[in-house]
């Protein structure tokens, strides 16, 4: 049996990337690990978490599984809008999205990668998501990153460091792309396209190797997982500065 204690000191702000079955198996299971993140925190920090919600994307590049080509158009009319209350997360794991669900925890309104936050700074840092860019320094990825936040890697690498998506957003050489969600516009629910970054997690484990060389980097088990804690400032400041030396250098 193993009972989950986190014995990290965590500043009062932090963005945790998660991953459950990583820990082994854990008494209470994703709920054990939100109580325990939340209590050392404490009440006057602020708990956040990526609650993305990809289905709501184009279906034209829907590739895992993919549609008919015949379905798309029917899907553009009849996909419902996003609702934070409701529409569910994928691919962020049972503790990000059980941690969505809490009745004190409120979720940023962009159809493609809201936040999750639970504290004293939660709805500055939810509030106002722009469509795009959606991971800017609008975004709460930005806030968190004027607010001095903390990265937790829970069990994951860096190829799951969301925040590293804000250094993409801060480079003029990064490419864009025709994006599209059902929302809800004036009331009304309508398909909507909208222009953002090709934002791209293909070399950001080479970024975390090369980052945890020349910055204080925690490490630390928690269960069976390896976890990972940093300054979030530090993390977007040098991948920004990897990125553009290594994938935007000229040729």
């Amino acid at each position: 049996m193993l009972y989950i204690y986190i014995y990290i000191y965590i500043y009062i702000k932090v963005l945790v990337n998660s991953s459950l079955s990583k820990l082994g198996w854990v008494c209470g299971g994703a709920q054990t690990v939100i109580t325990a993140l939340m209590n050392v925190v404490g009440s006057d920090g602020t708990l956040v978490m990526p609650a993305h919600s990809g289905e709501w994307s184009d279906p034209a590049q829907w590739c895992n599984p993919p549609v008919p080509k015949e379905w798309i158009q029917t899907i553009y009319d009849n996909m419902p809008a996003f609702d934070p209350e409701i529409s569910p997360t994928r691919g962020m794991g049972r503790i990000s999205e059980l941690f969505r669900t809490l009745p004190s925890t409120i979720r940023s309104n962009h159809p493609h990668v809201s936040f999750s936050a639970n504290g004293r700074e939660a709805m500055y840092i939810i509030e106002n998501h722009p469509l795009t860019p959606q991971l800017g320094m609008d975004s709460p990825l930005g806030k968190m990153y004027t607010l001095k936040a903390k990265v937790l890697l829970l069990g994951v690498g860096y190829n799951s460091c969301t925040s590293f998506h804000l250094s993409e957003s801060l480079i003029d050489e990064m490419p864009k792309e025709r994006m599209g969600a059902a929302i809800f516009e004036n009331g009304d629910r309508c398909w909507k396209w909208f222009e953002d970054y090709e934002y791209d997690t293909e070399d950001f484990m080479l970024i975390g190797k090369e980052f945890e060389n020349n910055y204080n980097v925690q490490k630390g088990m928690v269960g069976n997982a390896e976890c990972t804690l940093f300054e979030m400032k530090d993390g977007v400041d040098f991948a920004k500065s990897w990125l553009i030396k290594h994938r935007f250098t000229v040729r």
